[in-house]
């Protein structure tokens, strides 16, 4: 069946998120963004994979063209997803997500295995301890003095429209979500093929061999659950990742798409 191209706002809850859905009658692939991203930043990938699929793309609660919400938790953003796919009558997709979005689409592949045709995790949803009090103290502190910045910001797009502590809490959050005791059953608990695309590096606000330490998280994921691997470790860093490799992330949607629940060639 052929669907028509859309886009639109759609409401859901207090706001409405921005979508495009490119239609077509291939496999639905439902992009999970960054913590602070854009649907757009998916377009590399898009085009690399081309019209044979049906891309579904929107912006996060208070991201790009979406509206503000009294609400921005985690939780809120597995829900949207399901909102998205049920306001454009997808049964069934296959979700990518990157950074905080492959946190999203992990939770959501998890909890949705009969809806969830594959998962491709970029450079996110890595099992680790890394949030501390006294880094969540610091992270308050630092968007309280980036605030000052943002009304400059905000009329570009680079930045939510959000405030500085809601940006802290969200961050702060997902901090929590990361550790091992929270993230490690999670990821157990997935039964689709899944394949993670892990950048090299650092990232902004990463100090050190910070990001290399946390990757070594998906290790025990690998290890423990064989729906799970590697499909590529690319040498772009956190931030540039979708637009330097992103045939790479490409390739593994189409690893994904290639295997059905339990390995049966689609």
């Amino acid at each position: 069946m052929t669907h028509a191209k859309w886009t639109g706002m759609m409401p859901v809850d207090d706001t409405a998120l921005a979508v495009t859905d490119t239609g077509g009658p291939g496999i639905p692939v439902v992009y999970c963004n960054g913590q602070f991203a854009t649907q757009g930043y998916w377009r590399r990938v898009i085009a690399d994979l081309g019209t044979g699929w049906r891309h579904i793309t929107y912006d996060m609660r208070a991201r790009g063209k979406s509206k503000r919400s009294a609400d921005y938790s985690f939780e809120t953003a597995i829900r949207d997803v399901d909102a998205v796919l049920a306001a454009r009558g997808v049964p069934r997709a296959l979700v990518v997500g990157w950074s905080y979005g492959a946190f999203v689409a992990a939770h959501w592949a998890s909890r949705n295995p009969d809806r969830c045709v594959g998962a491709v995790l970029v450079d996110g949803a890595q099992p680790y301890d890394w949030m501390t009090e006294e880094m969540a103290l610091g992270m308050r502190k630092l968007f309280k003095r980036l605030n000052l910045f943002m009304p400059l910001l905000r009329p570009t797009g680079l930045t939510p429209r959000m405030s500085a502590v809601q940006m802290a809490e969200i961050n702060i959050e997902l901090g929590w979500l990361a550790r091992v005791s929270e993230l490690g059953p999670v990821m157990d608990n997935v039964t689709v093929s899944t394949r993670y695309v892990l950048a090299s590096g650092s990232s902004f606000g990463s100090k050190g061999d910070g990001q290399e330490r946390i990757r070594t998280g998906v290790d025990a994921v690998v290890a423990s659950n064989p729906n799970i691997k590697i499909s590529a470790k690319v040498p772009s860093n956190h931030g540039s990742i979708l637009k330097r490799d992103f045939r790479a992330v490409a390739a593994a949607v189409r690893e994904v798409a290639a295997l059905d629940r339990g390995g049966n060639p689609r």
